[in-house]
């Protein structure tokens, strides 16, 4: 495939921080309630009035014992404080103070105010009945410029955070990086720079020796793609660079980051467990002929094999290398004994879902699911089950958990003040439900994370979607617990649907 035909691929697939996914000829794997679910969240996340009051059947769909359920959040997208206690800037500072860059002209320097209100949503976790929380750790609060000397107030954030969950009974899951890289390793070159990954390897290690005995599960690079081709390839996410050639070194020194932060792990005296944070989307042929085959397989490795084959195979796929060519800068930038340290064994893996990606023989992408607010999100439950399927019988019986799944709706509160987000209980119910089928069908799925606990700043979309359980009223910083959060702590409590 040639590379302006690749462009065109991935123009139309690399919409969002998610995009990706499609359905299978046919659409033969479609179920009744990814259907409905569709249904219900087209043009919004409104449902029929009958269904508004209805009460919550009991499917009798549990889950193992143990599992654990949970919710997930960003640094950059709750917390605020951005200048507070020794943080430095990072590349989501500048990139959301550049005029035209994110919309209404939002940025994440009050967010959800979760810095100073942390405690209070701990409650809130808590009377969720929570069991896990996945949360990222802001690297420019622990080294201002990416390197050095750690800055103990922002430890002793995450330190206070870390006890707060424990002493609520619930598991802390810490992100080393989701994204919000300092703006002095940017510019020094950023994840173009190799030495990049040398600098989280350091970071990484400080938070293990500042946290390491309270935190169980780590996770390393949170969406290394949408870094790649979010903030690479469309330029529509911070660094707001549009160099294709550049994008894919990047995938390689962010995997290359990834292998040494598990080395640091494992070169310590902890015994936490570690893994990546990836977002998969199945691909499938939008119809029959041998075309839409091949085009969909090398989306597929540009999509998913690209990042679970160097850290599962200990190599990337051919056919991607292949495609990029022999003077990509990709290639060119791997050293010998890279893809070893990429491979090191892992824990687990943190599988996050949001669409499908249909591919036609002409190398473009089409819907063929209603979308939610967000574009580039096509309502497909079906496709939980088959990447969840598809890692364990491609890469073998890894520890699963779902770091994020979840729906931006239009919430408003009504006049009693309560928000009825029903779209969003629907959607998560049909894909709750493909989990456990899953389950059932012999994947290790350990635990399950809602995107997102909160109300949050959604990237180049400000905020203008919601994706929360929990409505964040930004002037007042008020909290509400929405409808999905009641119906979520029914879910928590008998362990299923």
């Amino acid at each position: 495939m040639s590379l302006l035909t690749r462009r065109r691929l991935l123009r139309r697939a690399a919409l969002s921080a998610t995009a990706a996914g499609a359905a299978r000829t046919g659409l033969a794997g479609a179920t009744a309630a990814g259907i409905a679910a569709s249904t219900v969240a087209l043009g919004g996340c409104d449902s029929p009035p009958e269904r508004t009051t209805d009460p919550e059947p009991d499917r009798g769909l549990r889950f193992p014992d143990g599992f654990a359920w949970g919710a997930a959040t960003s640094a950059y997208q709750i917390e605020g404080a951005t200048k507070e206690d020794g943080r430095g800037e990072s590349v989501w500072d500048t990139f959301s103070h550049t005029p035209g860059r994110i919309r209404n002209g939002d940025t994440g320097d009050v967010a959800a105010d979760h810095y100073h209100r942390y405690a209070q949503d701990l409650d809130l976790m808590r009377d969720l009945g929570l069991r896990s929380y996945r949360f990222s750790i802001s690297w420019p609060r622990i080294q201002a410029d990416g390197s050095g000397r750690p800055n103990q107030r922002g430890l002793d954030f995450y330190r206070r955070l870390v006890d707060g969950l424990h002493e609520r009974d619930i598991a802390p899951m810490a992100t080393l990086f989701h994204w919000d890289l300092p703006q002095a390793l940017q510019d020094a070159g950023g994840w173009e720079n190799r030495d990049t990954a040398e600098r989280f390897a350091e970071y990484a290690d400080v938070v293990f020796r500042a946290l390491g005995d309270r935190v169980p599960v780590w996770l390393t690079v949170n969406e290394p793609k949408t870094v790649v081709q979010n903030g690479y390839i469309w330029g529509h996410h911070a660094p707001g660079i549009r160099d294709e050639d550049a994008a894919y070194l990047v995938a390689h020194h962010l995997q290359l980051a990834h292998g040494l932060a598990v080395q640091a792990l494992r070169a310590s005296s902890l015994t936490g467990r570690i893994g990546p944070a990836l977002n998969l989307h199945p691909c499938y042929p939008a119809d029959d002929s041998a075309e839409s085959a091949a085009a969909t397989r090398l989306h597929d490795g540009y999509e998913n094999r690209l990042y679970l084959d160097s850290i599962f195979k200990g190599a990337y796929p051919q056919d991607v290398l292949d495609d990029l060519g022999p003077d990509s800068r990709m290639v060119r930038g791997v050293r010998d004994g890279d893809l070893k340290i990429i491979s090191s064994p892992v824990d687990l893996l943190a599988v996050q879902y949001y669409t499908p990606l249909y591919v036609t023989g002409a190398r473009d992408t089409v819907r063929k699911w209603p979308t939610s607010e967000a574009e580039w999100q096509q309502i497909y439950p079906e496709g939980m089950y088959d990447i969840l399927t598809r890692v364990t019988r491609d890469y073998g019986r890894v520890p699963i958990t779902i770091t994020e799944n979840g729906l931006p709706c239009p919430d408003v509160p009504g006049p009693d003040g309560t928000v009825d987000d029903a779209g969003r209980v629907a959607f998560l119910r049909d894909h709750f439900a493909a989990a456990h089928r899953a389950v059932g069908d012999g994947v290790p799925l350990e635990s399950y994370h809602v995107w997102s606990l909160l109300d949050n700043f959604e990237w180049a979309e400000g905020y203008e979607q919601r994706w929360g359980l929990v409505y964040v009223d930004y002037a007042s910083q008020r909290r509400v617990l929405k409808r999905s959060a009641h119906w979520y702590r029914d879910v928590i409590r008998r362990n299923g649907l």
